[in-house]
């Protein structure tokens, strides 16, 4: 079976139970894992391998993020990525991780990362139909001072038929199978959602050493939730006249909007996602194209988002207004600008362009 063809999700007996149960997992007889939800409701067991080997790799890179301290891998590794910033010993370590898990599951034909500056072409033997790119350590500025960093991967079937090719991935993020991120913070966290099957929150049980389904179908707080705004200020002399104005108006009123700004895209999405508000990565005079990468960050938070019943747009991109998802990506390392979080804050910037007459 296709996986752009998931059945309808299947229910069983003790489901509800186990979605919701708030006891420790010692006193309960059922175990809603990662790999039991996806056969569940997919039935496809190359997909179950794929996404198992990714979550292989999030418990590893979870295991060396907390031990970041003891193993001595704070600091640099002394090179820079495929778009010029400064590698750190994590992230050198995690997209290791990563490609061993995923090169190895024979689930893979294609693999982008952040990290690498061309594609990884799965050998014939070990290859799998799908494409999977990923940042392997986003936020990663973050890791010495112990903030949240985290992973973001999305999944694509192989279209092409013979060797897989570089076009099996430069697709829109409409394609995406999969997408999700995992969060390396007081807990390690995998968000997760199948196109048209809700997003869906697992947690890491180190007990178990399993990701346990903490909450199914998650949606963004009944009419945008908190006022919550989340950008990097300090590049706001270099935005639009439409952004420099929206984040004004968000700052204006007796009740202004709250600044919430981490520094990792992980962490501040993950926010957005449960308690409302808006995230914006805007293009600016230094970087008019942006500066969060196309496949590995902009299209799997936007088709969170979207999935979770919010908006995601690139604002004013190339000359006009753009659905983040319906960019067509020329390169594995391009860059948009982002623009993500409830209807009623993205409209909020939509409009703003609009009455600029900046379109």
């Amino acid at each position: 079976m296709s996986s752009a063809e998931l059945p309808p999700a299947k229910r069983h007996k003790g489901d509800q139970h186990e979605l919701t149960a708030t006891s420790d997992s010692v006193s309960v007889s059922q175990f809603p894992t990662l790999a039991r939800y996806i056969m569940a409701r997919t039935g496809d067991s190359e997909l179950t391998i794929l996404l198992t080997a990714l979550a292989l790799a999030c418990k590893a890179t979870s295991r060396a993020c907390n031990k970041a301290g003891i193993a001595c891998l704070f600091g640099l590794a002394g090179d820079v990525n495929s778009t010029g910033d400064d590698q750190k010993k994590l992230d050198v370590l995690s997209n290791d991780i990563f490609i061993d898990a995923l090169t190895n599951c024979g689930a893979c034909a294609v693999l982008v990362s952040e990290e690498n500056e061309d594609p990884i072409f799965v050998p014939e033997s070990k290859a799998g139909r799908f494409v999977v790119a990923f940042d392997p350590l986003d936020g990663s500025s973050n890791i010495d001072c112990n903030v949240s960093t985290g992973t973001i991967f999305a999944v694509y079937e192989k279209v092409s038929t013979g060797p897989a090719t570089v076009g099996d991935i430069l697709r829109t993020g409409n394609d995406i199978v999969v997408a999700g991120y995992c969060m390396y913070g007081a807990a390690t966290e995998l968000v997760i959602t199948f196109k048209g099957h809700g997003v869906h929150r697992f947690t890491l049980d180190p007990s178990l050493g399993e990701f346990v389904h903490t909450q199914a179908h998650v949606k963004l707080p009944e009419g945008g939730g908190k006022k919550i705004y989340s950008c990097n200020e300090g590049n706001s002399a270099n935005w639009d006249k439409a952004i420099k104005a929206v984040v004004a108006s968000f700052k204006e009123g007796t009740k202004p909007y709250a600044a919430r700004y981490v520094g990792s895209m992980v962490s501040d999405v993950h926010r957005t996602l449960l308690y409302g508000g808006i995230y914006l990565y805007p293009a600016d005079n230094k970087s008019p194209l942006g500066k969060l990468r196309v496949l590995y960050e902009g299209f799997p938070m936007a088709f969170i988002i979207e999935q979770a019943g919010g908006s995601a747009s690139c604002g004013l991109f190339k000359g006009k207004l753009q659905r983040l998802l319906d960019i067509v990506p020329t390169s594995i390392h391009e860059k948009c600008p982002v623009i993500i979080g409830c209807n009623r804050d993205v409209d909020l910037v939509l409009a703003e362009y609009k009455a600029q007459g900046l379109l």
